[in-house]
């Protein structure tokens, strides 16, 4: 039997259904759902170290599952000591079983870890349906290894939804189990 993701058979029996009476659909292809999960982190302090961009796309290849790659900046300024080209950041795109993978692993593992938390905010959300947080450390993760870590970074995660509105995707992003700051909007 080919392997599926936990949160798809989730997806399918228990979210479409809920989202889809508490929104009055006419149609399950009306109901939102994840088309993508972009993951980006900035490494600015790279314009001096080269070695941190390394360590950047092998943090986040271990954390996503998937190869990263560099972003590089597009315009030159000089009081940063930046020129066009130089490499500032790692990024990932994910979608399909990796996307939901990568979901789970942060749902159910990655932000208990988080210290002090009381929930993600819920004021990342675009107006089309598209919800951004950041995550302070890449520590959290239990696929880095604290000890090899030379540098704390954060990284921002954006959830790309076929949400026409910010509320269908807060639905969506909480019956997948996110957990919110203000459940009683």
């Amino acid at each position: 039997m080919e392997y599926k993701p936990r949160l798809i058979k989730k997806y399918n029996d228990e979210i479409v259904p809920a989202l889809f009476k508490q929104f009055g659909y006419k149609s399950v292809m009306q109901v939102p759902r994840l088309k993508k999960i972009s993951v980006n982190q900035g490494l600015g302090s790279a314009i001096t170290d080269k070695k941190l961009i390394d360590a950047g796309i092998d943090e986040m290849s271990k954390i996503t599952g998937q190869l990263a790659v560099s972003t590089k900046s597009k315009k030159d300024i000089s009081n940063f000591k930046l020129r066009k080209g130089m490499p500032v950041g790692v990024r990932v795109t994910l979608r399909g079983d990796k996307m939901f993978e990568f979901l789970d692993r942060l749902i159910s593992v990655a932000i208990p870890r988080i210290r002090d938390f009381r929930g993600v905010n819920d004021k990342g959300f675009d107006g089309r349906g598209n919800y951004t947080f950041g995550v302070s450390e890449q520590i959290i993760f239990p696929e880095i290894d604290i000890d090899k870590v030379s540098h704390i970074n954060g990284m921002d995660i954006t959830f790309v939804t076929s949400a026409k509105t910010d509320k269908e995707c807060l639905e969506l992003l909480k019956e997948f189990g996110l957990p919110f700051k203000n459940q009683n909007r």
